[in-house]
């Protein structure tokens, strides 16, 4: 069982303020009440259910929260819950931090969210050692919790990815075939519909296995593929921009230096004095 029972504590922020995540709260009770935020709460949370049942609802939609169950909140955003039976043991996590939107959006976190797991012990263990860290060190608990709570949004979406390939097998088996070819064929010409043959489903299907594993398009995922070449050749080769372009299958110089700006913030030139060898 997690360390909090019906306890919840709120640090003092100022010091931590100007960390990418940090601990806003934690806490959580075996007795959860009718919660009803219309405008949402302060706070990013992530919660976890260790027994009983209740009732989540957002955007019309009402989610059954049982043992088992991770659901995440967004800041801000409307939500309900209330206890389905007169125990019911929830724990929260709360956070904040300038990086949190940005870090959230790139690991698709940008709604609610439900989960159920047979691994909920590894999330319990980090919500231990968060509650712990701030009890047992009041001068640098906080600074310990940030690195903590980022493990933490890390291991919920560890957790949710796992959850949304369930049957991953069969999703695997079908995602694995495009991925070797595009590892294989990257700095060629092929199409989605080439690659969703390879895979021997509809090329909807495969983009949207692509998304909910990967959180990328094919195209995309091929782009950086592409990218991961080029630096490689930008930081252990001579080769000229254009040959780097070339044999990373950019077909055009001036398109690759447009796209490498884009996804590196900086040209592939400034790339390799920054980390060329």
């Amino acid at each position: 069982m997690a360390v909090v029972i019906n306890q919840n504590e709120y640090p003092y922020t100022e010091q931590v303020k100007k960390l990418p995540v940090y601990l806003t709260g934690i806490g959580g009770t075996e007795w959860q009440g009718h919660i009803i935020r219309e405008g949402g709460y302060y706070w990013h949370q992530i919660l976890f259910c260790s027994g009983g049942s209740g009732i989540l609802k957002y955007d019309n939609t009402a989610v059954r929260i049982e043992s088992g169950c991770i659901f995440f909140l967004p800041a801000d955003y409307p939500h309900e819950y209330y206890p389905e039976e007169i125990k019911w043991d929830t724990r929260y996590v709360a956070f904040d931090g300038y990086a949190c939107r940005d870090i959230l959006t790139e690991l698709n976190m940008t709604a609610p969210m439900v989960i159920r797991t047979d691994e909920l012990g590894s999330l319990k263990r980090l919500y231990d050692k968060i509650f712990v860290a701030l009890k047992s060190d009041k001068v640098y608990g906080n600074y310990t919790c940030s690195g903590l709570v980022y493990s933490y949004i890390l291991e919920f979406h560890r957790l949710a990815s796992d959850n949304a390939v369930k049957g991953g097998a069969e999703k695997s088996n079908i995602l694995m075939p495009a991925l070797n070819y595009i590892d294989d064929n990257f700095r060629g010409d092929f199409s989605i519909a080439a690659l969703a043959e390879i895979s021997g489903v509809s090329q909807q299907y495969l983009c949207r296995i692509f998304k909910q594993t990967m959180n990328l398009r094919p195209n995309e995922y091929v782009t950086r593929r592409r990218l991961t070449e080029a630096k490689k050749l930008l930081c252990e080769t001579d080769l000229s921009v254009s040959e780097v372009s070339a044999r990373s299958g950019f077909s055009d110089a001036g398109y690759f230096c447009t796209v490498f700006r884009r996804y590196e913030s900086m040209t592939p030139i400034e790339y390799r004095k920054n980390y060329g060898s």
